[in-house]
């Protein structure tokens, strides 16, 4: 699933589960590190762990931020699974 990101340097967030487990994340633009490390930390995590561990945060004032979006990404991932 490809979700379009609002109010962050990444445009987009494609995201893979497999049931319950997240099984890939690829992020276009935005910080390359920081990016494909989130990536990489929450590959084989439980949705909702990722999803709690990473809403809400907030990257320079902007009331959002990617891990921010990841959770909003995950979110829409499992509602469509």
């Amino acid at each position: 699933m490809r979700y379009k990101t609002r109010g962050t340097c990444s445009q987009f967030i494609d995201v893979e589960l497999e049931g319950n487990v997240i099984k890939n994340v690829k992020f276009t633009g935005g910080c390359n590190g920081n990016t494909q490390g989130v990536a990489a930390l929450v590959q084989g995590m439980d949705v909702d762990e990722a999803i709690s561990r990473m809403e809400g945060i907030n990257c320079g004032g902007r009331g959002t931020s990617c891990p921010d979006q990841l959770a909003k990404a995950l979110k829409l991932a499992k509602a469509q699974a």
